[in-house]
């Protein structure tokens, strides 16, 4: 398989509803997509940058000078490509990781829809159907959290998560047991907003019978993280910390996670976190798969992920209506709290002609010929 191009692609979808975190607040998604175009077939990437650097050090603009300027041409001189020799190929590139993994993602769906298999088969999935979660922002109040929650049980999700933050913990999350009891599976999530000096505050969690507790503090604490293990009885899921198979097997090591969330882009590409995922079966630790509120493209590349054995919690995973009136792909739909997995060649998903031009801001197109 050969590249002829690739198409940058600038996307803008509104969020259906503002969408708050310790990060900030959401009310549109700014997205890069690509679109290879191979001797053999094109295939779809999506890159879960954000902005700007908050969540992490990449962002959309450095995103698509780092696959313009760097990656793209890596590949290009690879001559014969195939989605095994990508992360090989830009290793001398440090970093990038998100830019990496959407250009991963792009290659292995042309080179999968060319052999006429689907992303989840090529990473060994074993499930049909994926059970799923709801990821909640912090809210303007009680109240209105209840009612969101009330929504989403009434839809089907199997999990809430909550996003919390210092002035918003203890007792939303007291008051979401109270109203749903403990048969609600319940997990927080901080987006390492708290220090180790906010331990005996978190520690008021443990009464609440949580699922987990993800990332607390910063992604590099990992020794932090290690103590808050031990002072809390609440499992601790690491997201940011994250980076590599490697960097998960350490953290399990030092005892900083009882609990892996794999994200893709985060990682650096689907075959990494596969690797990390086979890491975590191997060490008999509980595995997810995250999300980036992604569109239809991003979220038929998770699904396939969250349906490897070792994803034994719901994943971030939601019907498109979550996030988005419209989206660009035909929607994915709750059926009794799961999500089917695309069985098609490559993603098993296209973007709507329609849709994708009415979201579209610009298109650059990089030849190679």
């Amino acid at each position: 398989m050969k590249l002829d191009g690739v198409e940058l692609r600038r996307v803008e979808l509104p969020l259906s509803s503002p969408f708050r975190t310790s990060l900030g607040v959401e009310l549109r998604r700014y997205i890069l997509l690509l679109r290879v175009v191979t001797s053999d077939a094109e295939g779809w990437g999506e890159c879960v940058a954000l902005p700007d650097p908050s969540y992490s050090s990449e962002y959309i603009d450095g995103a698509a000078e780092v696959i313009r300027r760097f990656v793209v041409p890596a590949l290009a001189a690879h001559g014969r490509l195939d989605p095994a020799v990508v992360a090989p190929t830009l290793a001398r590139i440090r970093g990038h990781r998100m830019a990496k993994a959407a250009v991963e993602m792009a290659v292995l769906d042309a080179w999968l829809r060319s052999h006429r298999c689907s992303y989840a088969s090529y990473l060994g999935a074993t499930r049909k159907t994926v059970p799923v979660g709801v990821s909640i922002g912090i809210m303007d109040g009680i109240p209105q959290l209840l009612e969101a929650i009330d929504g989403y049980i009434e839809q089907g999700y199997q999990r809430v998560k909550l996003k919390i933050e210092p002035g918003w913990d203890v007792e939303p999350v007291r008051a979401v047991r109270e109203r749903f009891g403990e048969a609600l599976a319940l997990q927080v999530d901080a987006n390492g907003a708290y220090t180790l000096a906010d331990a005996d505050h978190l520690a008021e969690l443990d009464e609440f019978g949580l699922v987990l507790l993800e990332q607390p503090f910063a992604e590099e604490d990992l020794r932090d993280h290690a103590v808050l293990g031990r002072r809390l009885n609440t499992p601790i899921c690491l997201d940011e910390s994250i980076v590599s198979a490697r960097g998960a097997a350490d953290a399990i090591a030092l005892g900083a996670c009882s609990v892996v969330n794999i994200k893709a882009g985060r990682v650096g590409g689907y075959l990494e976190a596969r690797r990390v995922h086979d890491v975590c079966a191997a060490l008999g630790v509980p595995a997810w798969c995250g999300g980036m509120l992604e569109t239809g493209l991003g979220q038929a590349a998770n699904l396939a992920l969250a349906a490897l054995p070792g994803c034994t919690l719901p994943a971030d995973i939601v019907a498109s209506s979550r996030y988005y009136d419209r989206d660009i792909t035909e929607p994915l739909r709750l059926e009794a709290g799961h999500i089917a997995v695309p069985d098609g060649p490559g993603l098993g998903a296209d973007p709507l002609p329609d849709a994708l031009t009415e979201a579209t801001t610009s298109t650059e197109w990089i030849s190679l010929r």
